[in-house]
Parts: structure tokens; C-alpha cells; sequence
């Protein structure tokens, strides 16, 4: 396994939750961090926190413009990391087609424009990790667009492994996670949605936003994966 001692690791979505896990954790093995979202607060509190070896940047997954400016000011980019986005979920009956496609808008064409546009900057033994969700294999619920979508991201990390080799290209596909995604939800909503969960996966209980950003750390560092999607869901997609 490679080290991150001296690497530029990009992580978009890195102000809060698996993203800013993910940034401490590189951060801890040396790396050089830049971090990249919309909120230019929560951005600034992250690098901060991280100390001097991370700087920070605002952008918009959703425009290729923003995203051009954002990697332009880099000199190169050794790991990426894309876990921002921001959609809705639901029926096909009761989503208006804007909001059905919100997750392809912001969680798939956001990550297929954010590694064309690092793509130039990538050195020759970087390492891409997109986010899909463990909903590709078992949908929890009807929510088919959501569904169709971190499958489709899944297809795409293995079809940008073939095109970008021998720059790494693979997905992490986390189940349901305690954390800043659910943080700002009605904690009724949130405790059913984890009882289920506990009930329906092999260990039992929800994950940790660490235990995802380990599995992100492994897919930077691991020399000989690529294609490949790790589903850090206790177990889920099995039962």
C-alpha cells in the first residue's frame, strides 16, 4: 500500500461529514488537503481544523465552469475524493421529474464533470474515489431514480478505471451512516430508519462516518485495486 506523506488529496464535499472524516484522516498521514464544496464557511472551519497543510476552495459540482476554476488552480492531484451532492428521494409517483433527477444532476453528472475536469491533473499513479450507496444492490425502499442512479455511478467508476488506467478508479458504497446526513433529519424519521437498518444487515447496527472514510483511505492507498466498489454496510447487501 502506497503512502499519503506528501500527496494532494482533493476532496469535494470535504466541509462536513465523510468527506471532512476523510481529509482528517489524510491529513493525519501527511497529505497535502484541498478542500472543495459550496459553503465557503463550513469549508474554512474544516481547513482550520486540519491545520496548515489544508486550504480550501468553493465550488459547484453542478457547473462545469466552477469545477474548471477549482482544479485549473492546482498544480496536480494524487487522490480524489467526491462525495458532494445534494437531491431528493422518493416514489416515482410523487416526484416531479425535477426532483427525480436531482440525484443524477448533482450525484452522478457531479462526479462524471469532477474527474473530467481533475483528469488533466491527475498524476500517472493517482487514485479516484467516486460515492454511490448501498441502495444499488438492495433497494430499501421506492425510490427507483435514487436506485438507478448509485448504480449507474458504480458503472461509471469502472468505466473510467478502463479509461483513465493507469490512474485507479473505484467507488465506495456505504450503507446507512450515523452521521451529518442524518443529523438534520426529525429524529423520529432517523431512529426507524436506523431500527430497520439494524434489523435488516448483518451486524446489526448503522455504520460510522469512519469506518466509511477507512474504506476511502484504503481505495487511495491500495496499489493493486481498481474497478472495484467496496460496500462498507455492515452487511446489508446480503441479507
Amino acid at each position: 500500500m502506497s503512502s499519503l506523506d506528501g500527496r494532494v488529496v482533493v476532496v469535494l464535499g470535504g466541509g462536513s461529514g465523510i468527506g471532512l472524516e476523510v481529509a482528517r484522516r489524510a491529513t493525519a498521514a501527511g497529505a497535502l488537503v484541498h478542500l472543495g464544496g459550496r459553503t465557503g464557511d463550513k469549508l474554512r472551519a474544516a481547513a482550520a481544523e486540519l491545520g496548515s497543510t489544508a486550504t480550501w476552495q468553493a465550488v459547484d459540482t453542478t457547473d462545469q465552469a466552477s469545477l474548471a476554476e477549482f482544479f485549473g488552480a492546482l498544480d496536480r492531484v494524487d487522490h480524489l475524493f467526491t462525495p458532494a451532492a445534494s437531491y431528493t428521494v422518493g416514489p416515482m409517483r410523487d416526484l416531479s421529474d425535477e426532483e427525480a433527477e436531482s440525484p443524477f444532476v448533482t450525484k452522478f453528472w457531479g462526479q462524471y464533470h469532477a474527474v473530467k475536469h481533475a483528469a488533466p491533473k491527475l498524476s500517472d499513479d493517482a487514485s479516484v474515489v467516486l460515492m454511490s450507496g448501498v441502495a444499488s444492490v438492495r433497494p430499501p425502499a421506492a425510490a427507483p431514480a435514487y436506485i438507478a442512479c448509485n448504480a449507474a455511478i458504480e458503472g461509471l467508476g469502472r468505466g473510467l478505471a478502463v479509461e483513465l488506467a493507469p490512474v485507479r478508479v473505484n467507488v465506495v458504497s456505504p450503507g446507512t451512516i450515523d452521521g451529518n446526513l442524518w443529523a438534520g433529519r426529525p429524529a423520529a424519521a432517523r431512529e426507524a430508519s436506523f431500527a430497520q437498518y439494524r434489523a435488516d444487515t448483518l451486524l446489526h447496527r448503522v455504520g460510522r462516518e469512519s469506518e466509511v472514510a477507512d474504506a476511502v483511505l484504503y481505495l487511495f492507498t491500495s496499489t493493486y485495486t481498481t474497478g472495484s466498489t467496496l460496500y462498507p454496510d455492515g452487511g446489508y447487501s446480503f441479507r
